[in-house]
């Protein structure tokens, strides 16, 4: 018999703050919090709005002489890996080792060290170069260094496909314990990218808002005025876990997850497939592995980046392999109040969608002023729904083509 796997234990870092009820609590309030840069003086660049993550202190997570030596996307893996295990009241001790593992994804990883060591280089020479440089840039140590903290002894690794890494990450983590190569899995994704340079990178391809004079309203996934997206920070850190074990400890069960489907366009490195093809084969596979059909999913988690195309894609996928049942479909991104967290962004959501069918309260999407008319769907505008919801899926798309998706059943 196939073995179940439950969401367990949840742990967010968002531009809301640090913590679940900061982040369920403002996210089903429809609160944006999208503003101003305020790490770096943005005033030279295009786009000037992100959502940081303004309240984080790494040292309630990690003592004061280890933070320097993690970069700050290292420091959210930890944080947000401590949150889950505490919510998810396993003790530490308990945890067997090495039936228990971590497969996070970020999409970018140790940037801000990067960037700060190549000054270093340019300005005082090689010699001044910090040791720490490759273990704190390289992306792998998010999950790496996660392990070390907790001491998780099996399977670990990072996935890095730009935007669709978290849901990979959360995908992958699935089906290894449902193979019974795991009993219990912290995945996931984080991210810390705001920094001069990658903001640069993406202004210079024309993908971020430039609506400086109204941060909170830049982004607006799917609404007709649309103009890039918002880049975010911070991450999410799930514990996965095996039902029967997790009902032998008493464990809180916040929702099922039940099948996951990857895809790749082939088609360009930033721009998705036409009509969402990638995408449509994605959900298509997913819905195939959680053995539903399209029917009985009630509710989806965008990604809905606030990109014309990515919308106008996400859009057409959903209508392809929904056919009529789209019009009956409850459907919102979440990042039209946190921006976009780029290879956390699937982990937030997941995190989000899973939350959604416990309280049985659909976020909204907000900033959705006037609908595209090319967008003729139910994206849930400006305020949450109340409604019971117990089959959902979560969409993360990425460049390169990488697409992704979970469907998730409410825990009864």
């Amino acid at each position: 018999m196939m073995r179940r796997v439950v969401i367990t234990g949840i742990g967010v870092i968002s531009p809301f703050g640090t913590g679940n009820d900061v982040f369920w609590n403002s996210l089903s309030a429809g609160i944006s919090a999208t503003r101003r840069i305020q790490s770096f003086d943005p005033s030279n660049h295009d786009s000037q709005v992100a959502g940081e993550v303004l309240d984080f202190n790494p040292e309630n997570f990690v003592e004061r002489k280890e933070v320097r030596r993690l970069d700050r996307f290292s420091q959210f893996a930890v944080a947000a890996g401590k949150l889950a295990l505490a919510d998810s009241r396993i003790k530490p001790e308990n945890l067997n080792p090495e039936r228990s593992g971590a497969i996070l994804g970020t999409g970018i990883g140790g940037i801000s060290t990067l960037e700060a060591q190549c000054r270093v280089l340019m300005e005082k020479g090689p010699s001044k170069v910090s040791a720490f440089l490759v273990p704190m840039m390289i992306s792998n140590m998010a999950s790496g260094n996660l392990a070390i903290y907790l001491g998780l002894k099996g399977i670990n690794y990072i996935i890095a496909s730009a935007c669709a890494s978290g849901t990979h990450a959360v995908g992958e983590a699935f089906h290894k314990i449902r193979d019974n190569q795991a009993d219990l899995i912290f995945s996931g994704g984080v991210e810390a990218a705001i920094t001069p340079l990658t903001v640069a990178g993406f202004g210079s391809m024309k993908a971020l808002s430039t609506c400086n004079d109204k941060p909170e309203t830049a982004s607006r996934p799917f609404e007709l005025h649309r103009n890039g997206f918002v880049i975010a920070e911070g991450g999410a850190v799930l514990i996965l876990e095996e039902l029967e074990l997790a009902k032998k400890r008493g464990a809180r069960i916040y929702a099922e997850i039940a099948g996951y489907g990857a895809t790749d366009d082939a088609f360009h490195i930033t721009q998705p497939a036409p009509e969402g093809e990638g995408a449509c084969r994605a959900m298509k596979l997913t819905l195939s592995d959680a053995h539903l059909l399209p029917e009985n999913i009630e509710y989806i988690n965008a990604h809905g980046t606030s990109t014309h195309y990515n919308d106008l894609n996400e859009a057409r996928a959903i209508k392809s392999l929904f056919g009529e049942h789209a019009k009956k479909l409850k459907i919102s991104s979440n990042k039209s109040m946190i921006g976009h967290l780029l290879g956390a962004a699937g982990a937030v959501e997941a995190a989000a969608t899973a939350l959604t069918l416990l309280h049985g309260l659909i976020p909204p999407t907000i900033n959705y002023n006037q609908p595209d008319p090319e967008c003729d769907l139910d994206f849930v505008p400006n305020k949450a729904i109340a409604i019971p919801v117990k089959t959902a899926i979560s969409n993360s798309f990425g460049f390169g083509g990488h697409n992704a998706c979970l469907a998730f059943k409410k825990y009864e």
